[in-house]
């Protein structure tokens, strides 16, 4: 779509952007969404591509992803065998509701900060625990927990002008074993829901991880394996006004589905049959 509002793009944006921002801005990576809708709040565009920040940098002590990392980089990433929950990383890609064309042009950082529901790279980072970079037009920089970034139906806590830098995984989340569950109503559709479940090696424990069908993504920890019934009521305590509704499913709907494939994640964990 044309964004008739726009009179200027910043081609080559400072090393810290945010000192530039002004009201009316907005930053470019992907601009899949930003280009598919009206915007007649912009002004100007400042485009963090030219930045070149690293993609994806793999270390001992987890991997590193660049906001503007796109879907197609990130599902072609071929993580080292000791992380077991690598496969998770392209199973998550697959989760978009999208085309090719539009993977070799989405981020990493875009569909984070879009905090939708059914948002897979929020669904990722959530359950492998991971932590966000965000840099204020101020030039100060904070940490936030991936669990606390989204808290609602496309709302975050990202103040005016604040960017996503980086997304940093820890190596021990991607050491653990998984299992996960996605539901939609159509093989290539949009999740309904979208349930992780992680093991550390060695143990009985179980973190647990919802998302798609609640409006933020919600964590349940146990440091052994539940029993079906302590599950299902681990489930039952989410607040009501935290599960989602859309055409793709109601509240009550989204709600049965989880319990039915959380209990599914509990029993291949339990059994060992995960990765």
């Amino acid at each position: 779509m044309d964004l008739n509002t726009i009179t200027e793009v910043v081609r080559r944006p400072l090393d810290r952007p945010g000192a530039e921002w002004r009201e009316g801005d907005a930053w470019l990576a992907g601009g899949t969404w930003l280009f598919s809708a009206e915007q007649p709040g912009l002004r100007r565009l400042i485009d963090l591509t030219a930045l070149r920040w690293d993609p994806l940098v793999p270390s001992e002590t987890g991997l590193e992803i660049g906001a503007t990392c796109t879907i197609r980089d990130l599902y072609a990433f071929a993580p080292p065998g000791e992380w077991l929950a690598g496969p998770l990383l392209a199973e998550s890609c697959e989760a978009f509701l999208s085309s090719f064309k539009v993977w070799n042009s989405a981020t990493v950082g875009g569909n984070i900060c879009m905090s939708l529901p059914a948002g897979p790279m929020i669904t990722l980072t959530v359950a492998l625990e991971a932590r966000y970079e965000l840099w204020a037009p101020d030039g100060s920089t904070r940490t936030v927990d991936a669990l606390d970034f989204v808290t609602g139906d496309h709302r975050n806590v990202l103040t005016p002008g604040e960017i996503l830098r980086r997304i940093e995984i820890p190596a021990r989340a991607l050491r653990k074993r998984i299992a996960h569950r996605r539901f939609s109503l159509t093989r290539l559709g949009r999740s309904t829901v979208f349930l992780i479940g992680t093991q550390t090696p060695g143990t009985s424990d179980l973190l647990l991880t919802v998302t798609a069908g609640t409006a933020r993504p919600v964590r349940i920890a146990f440091d052994t394996m539940p029993d079906a019934g302590t599950l299902q009521q681990s489930i039952d305590v989410i607040p009501a006004d935290v599960w989602f509704a859309d055409p793709n499913g109601t509240p009550g709907h989204r709600r049965h589905l989880t319990k039915h494939f959380a209990e599914e994640i509990r029993r291949e964990l339990m059994g060992g049959g995960a990765a």
